[in-house]
């Protein structure tokens, strides 16, 4: 059976709602996966006619409802949003709409209705106007489910990257890197990949020094003190995992075929690989959310100086829910 993969709107003041609609007119969305919109209606209606969209939208508020047929795009409709809501403004409303959009989409996935999330961009100065105090879509996420341990996971057609530390300074990441959440990332990747039923997933490690330390040559030994200790329990678990390795090599090896996925220490050590191969093929991922629930994201913004004007791209969108159906755990 096809994964239901729940597209929530994001921020409809900005070009969530068009690149949905751009996405969904490809047909090859349908033969892979049954989307379902969890939004607003009459804002997806206005989005198709901006896009000079054919497509019809059927609001419904259960899932039950659902035809899953092209031409037409399910929408859940939560109905919160003024029909003239302005573009490119930031807005109390759109920022309540965005969280209630998701959370809706979370109860969904918990029940099992949906298999995967894929979420629109939100703009986290209207998120907090709405009063909801998060810094963005993953802490909403964690929240919601009573998550601790989770990591960021960025993906392209032939990369995959997952990260130790994210949104801190280098100073700071290099601090809060250690055995145990080396060997908690390590393992996020290994049953992310194996439940979306990729068996035995060859797994690195990039070193956190150039060359990764060069056997105490570069650094003060944080391989051996924060690296190593957590890829050696993961091996003893019978995890396929290697490294260290010279960050400036291993991505070339990770892009060649050599391995599945490429664990980074930091930020821009996992970042910008991910983007050289190009801005419109990177999806953004969020593993380890209890019950095993997958969320994938465009890898931008909401775009407000663009929003209403019919030039927003959907190719990171397509990429997104594609990435979602083969994340989407297989049953």
């Amino acid at each position: 059976m096809k994964p239901v993969i729940g597209i929530t709107m994001g921020d409809a003041a900005g070009i969530g709602p068009e690149i949905i609609v751009k996405a969904l007119q490809n047909t090859s969305i349908y033969e892979q996966c049954n989307p379902l919109v969890i939004g607003d209606a009459k804002i997806l209606e206005r989005a198709a006619r901006i896009t000079n969209s054919r497509l019809t939208i059927n609001p419904i508020s259960d899932i039950k409802e659902a035809t899953y047929q092209y031409g037409t795009i399910d929408c859940i409709d939560l109905d919160l949003l003024p029909a003239d809501l302005p573009f490119g403004q930031v807005s109390a409303a759109a920022g309540d709409a965005a969280f209630q959009f998701l959370k809706r989409a979370i109860e969904l996935a918990k029940n099992g209705d949906i298999q995967a999330i894929c979420t629109a961009p939100l703009n986290k100065e209207a998120l907090h106007k709405g009063g909801h105090l998060y810094p963005g879509h993953t802490e909403i996420l964690a929240d919601l489910t009573g998550t601790k341990d989770y990591a960021m996971m960025l993906s392209s057609p032939k990369l995959k990257v997952i990260h130790i530390t994210t949104h801190v300074g280098l100073i700071k990441a290099i601090e809060m890197i250690n055995p145990e959440r080396t060997y908690k990332v390590i393992k996020l990747a290994h049953e992310t990949l194996t439940r979306a039923g990729k068996e035995n997933p060859s797994i690195a490690v990039c070193g956190i020094n150039p060359h990764a330390g060069e056997n105490g040559l570069f650094g003060n030994g944080e391989e051996e003190e924060k690296l190593i200790p957590g890829i050696l329990k993961a091996q003893l678990e019978g995890i396929n995992v290697t490294g260290p390795y010279p960050a400036d090599t291993l991505f070339y090896r990770a892009v060649r075929g050599d391995f599945d996925i490429v664990v980074a220490c930091y930020h821009d050590q996992g970042h910008a690989p991910i983007k050289v191969l190009g801005l419109e093929a990177g999806v953004n991922i969020t593993v380890g959310l209890k019950g095993g629930i997958i969320r994938t994201s465009v890898d931008h913004g909401t775009a407000f100086d663009i929003a209403g004007k019919n030039l927003a791209d959907e190719r990171s969108m397509i990429e997104a829910i594609r990435v979602a159906v083969e994340l989407a755990p297989k049953v």
